[in-house]
């Protein structure tokens, strides 16, 4: 393997390493995905438009987002709150143990857990203001990319271009490109099985006359852009609003999840393919490890890492490795 693709390898390491090290897993998710929606929207020669429609697209995702946490702010603690009463009630009916021993006291282990969290406010608010400036600086690199992703521009010498910062700079490049490729087709997938999924989950929710349906569809879309355990989350909400209209909804609710997530195997299979299939260990630990290095930006960007480490792991032979003359399988 030449030296100037060894460096690319080494410098995209340390690159994702700092990523997770320095918590900038929300701006490079923001800028991935800016750049996912201006290529998606752009269409024939010129960029002024899809840059015009994904500035749109952006303030569109950005209300609907505002609504959407206004009304889940009212509906998802009236939802938990529900939801144990009945599970209690149901629980007491049937001699069943739980592990608090009535609502009062499940109330007053989460108010306390309530006060504690709040004490760290000022921490929270730091967080967020990081968290917004993240956003914003990401969805500006990403138009930024959009509108000249070159690394070198065209009065450069030759001899500039083959040095060994031009060829390193190629071969960066390269890793990169091959990083987005991860990243467009594991997102792009997780959005369409998603969509299905919360699509199938609105007709059951609508067909059985739930309570804050439309809350809950959009959790359950939300949700589904963190594989494995984002499913559970919304699953829980799902289910613990079933109880409140009657047991035999959470039933009836408990059998449509099961079988809708039979579905999403089929489609992972089909949509994803076997590009990316890895064992389910592999995708926990992934999450795991993103999650406490990034939260939840680095679970979603878990399986795309995973992903990026097994299609650059493919593409190199074994000689490659050895030391044998590089092959150039993936330049261009």
């Amino acid at each position: 393997m030449p030296k100037p693709v060894r460096i690319s390898y080494v410098l995209m390491g340390l690159l994702l390493v700092l990523i997770g090290w320095l918590h900038l897993g929300t701006l490079l998710l923001t800028v991935l995905f800016g750049y996912f929606v201006l290529q998606r929207l752009h269409r024939g020669e010129g960029k002024a438009l899809a840059v015009v429609l994904y500035l749109a697209v952006i303030a569109a995702i950005g209300g609907g987002l505002y609504y959407f946490s206004r009304k889940a702010f009212v509906a998802l603690p009236t939802i938990a709150d529900n939801s144990i009463v009945a599970t209690v009630n149901f629980a007491q009916a049937h001699h069943i143990e739980l592990p608090f021993s009535d609502l009062p006291t499940f109330q007053t282990a989460a108010l306390n857990e309530a006060k504690a969290k709040l004490g760290n406010l000022g921490q929270y608010a730091h967080d967020f203001v990081f968290l917004i400036a993240m956003v914003l600086i990401g969805l500006v690199v990403a138009v930024s990319l959009f509108l000249d992703a070159r690394w070198s521009h065209d009065d450069d010498t030759p001899a500039f271009r083959e040095s060994l910062y031009g060829t390193v700079s190629q071969e960066l490049a390269q890793r990169f490109r091959t990083f987005y490729r991860s990243f467009a087709i594991v997102i792009g997938a997780q959005i369409i099985i998603s969509a299905i999924n919360a699509a199938l989950t609105a007709v059951f929710l609508l067909g059985n006359s739930y309570p804050y349906a439309g809350v809950l569809i959009v959790l359950t879309f939300l949700c589904g852009l963190l594989p494995i355990l984002g499913n559970l989350l919304s699953n829980t909400f799902i289910i613990g609003v079933g109880f409140t209209i009657a047991p035999r909804t959470a039933l009836f609710a408990l059998i449509f999840l099961v079988v809708v997530h039979k579905l999403e195997y089929f489609l992972n299979s089909k949509i994803i393919g076997d590009r990316i299939k890895n064992p389910m260990w592999l995708i926990l630990l992934g999450l795991v490890l993103g999650e406490k290095l990034m939260g939840i930006p680095g679970m979603i960007l878990a399986p795309v890492v995973l992903h990026y480490v097994k299609v650059e792991a493919m593409q190199r032979k074994t000689s490659d490795l050895t030391g044998a003359p590089f092959a150039g399988g993936d330049k261009k």
